[in-house]
Parts: structure tokens; sequence; C-alpha cells
């Protein structure tokens, strides 16, 4: 890959038979895949020989083809479905644990965490209570980001280095706060691919959807429809920035029922 740049991807929770999900509202559906669709993608790594990563290993930008593989919320299928899988073909992961999330329904216990952790898995913090943190209303970000990594690091007994926005909202005091909080790296929700030139507090990521396919998922990896996602990711962003997030993700709720 010219450059040394890589692919950030992002998942959340795995779909599995007879298994609730956390959420069913039409704008979190959309980021679940089902266990065989991952498997199918982790299959896919494997078979090219490329090296699936944590945080901390991505940023070294090694040369051999690779990807960094990143989960946000912490749900209970992190362990119990992703980490086998992972596991099994031989690649790395971050988790980024929302910590106020601990221990509700269809999320990771305080043991599974610390089982997740025990497994060599990286653990990294995506906010205390998930809120959006470029919001003029939003929770304290002392909270939010710096007991939210209080919280993890108590409980794995490991420094947690490396967060994640919920919702990839963010503003210059949140980036100033996690800058001062002692992370080493800041994950957005920019489809863009990052390099040794990219800003670690402004690090893309690429959402992966239920919907892709196995050649969406490789035009992914080989940044093919970077371009395409980007623009569509531009419009979006305008949209957030006109309306507010509320109202933006009312009428992003209402589109996504509608279809």
């Amino acid at each position: 890959m010219a450059g040394r740049s890589l692919v950030f991807l992002m998942y959340h929770e795995l779909e599995s038979p007879g298994r609730p999900l956390c959420e069913s509202e039409p704008g979190y559906v959309r980021y679940i895949l089902s266990r065989n669709l991952f498997q199918s993608q982790i299959h896919w790594l494997r078979e090219k020989g490329w090296r699936g990563l944590c945080v901390s290993e991505a940023l070294d930008y090694p040369e051999e083809d690779s990807v960094a593989i990143t989960f946000d919320d912490g749900c209970e299928t992190d362990l119990v479905t992703a980490a086998p899988i992972l596991s099994e073909n031989h690649m790395n992961a971050t988790f980024y644990i929302t910590a106020g999330h601990i221990g509700r329904r269809g999320y990771l216990s305080r043991g599974q965490l610390q089982q997740l952790s025990a497994m060599g898995f990286e653990i990294g913090c995506h906010s205390m209570t998930h809120a959006y943190l470029d919001d003029p209303n939003r929770s304290d970000l002392q909270r939010e980001i710096w007991e939210a990594k209080k919280t993890l690091e108590d409980f794995i007994g490991r420094p947690v280095e490396h967060f994640s926005c919920p919702g990839g909202r963010y503003d210059a005091q949140t980036v100033a706060t996690v800058q001062a909080a002692g992370y080493r790296s800041m994950a957005t929700s920019h489809p863009r691919a990052n390099s040794p030139a990219t800003n670690p507090f402004s690090l893309g990521r690429v959402p992966i959807l239920r919907n892709f396919d196995r050649a969406a998922f490789e035009r992914v990896c080989t940044m093919a429809s970077l371009r395409q996602m980007q623009c569509l990711e531009f419009v979006r962003g305008s949209a957030r920035r006109l309306l507010g997030n509320q109202l933006y993700d009312r009428f992003r709720a209402l589109v996504l029922r509608e279809r």
C-alpha cells in the first residue's frame, strides 16, 4: 500500500441466531453484521495474507498489507462471537468500551471485559455514557473521557491508551480533553485511510455495514471505495451541522425506517 497507508475498520455488535440485539433502532441495526458475514470478512483477510492489527500495532504502520480492526460499544458479542473468530485466524483488534454500559443487558460484564483483555486484545475507551461529545448540552467531558478511562483501567489492570468518539461526534474541546487525559490516539468516523502523517487524534475509520458483501469489503480494505464514502460523509456532516445532533438523528431515523 503506497505511503504505508492503512484502513481502520469499525465494527459494532454482531448478530447471532436467538440472541437479541442491544438496540433495535434502524440507525443502530444498519451497523450490525451477522456472525457469518464477519467470519467471511476475516477469512478474506487471512486468505489474502493480510494482518489484522490492534490500534497500537497499526500506529506503527507496518509495510505488509494490514488493516486495523476496531469494535465500538462493548457488546457481549465482542467476547462470545468476535474474539473466537479473530483468535482462530490470528488477528488482533481494539475493543472500544463504553464504560457505563458494563453489566447492562447485552453488554460485557466486568468479568467478560477482563476475559477479553486477558485473551490479548487491546481495550480502548468509547466514553462513559456514549454521549455526543460535540453537543453544547453534553455531559461533563471529565466524566466521559477521564473517569471512563480510569474505570476501564481499574477493571482490567492495564493502561487504556486509545479513545473513540461516540457517533463520530467531537470538537476541539473534545480533542484537547482526550490529549490531556493521557490517551495516545482518538478515532473518528471519517471514512479515510491513515498514514504516518495522520494526526493520531484524528484517525479515520471506515464503518462496516450489514449490507457489505465480500466485494464491498475488499474495496474498503484496498481503499478503492473511500472517495465515494467520503463524498457521502461530507453530505451527512453538512446536514448534521445544519440541523444539530437531535434533529439530524430524528430525520435519519425516519429515512431509515422508510427504507
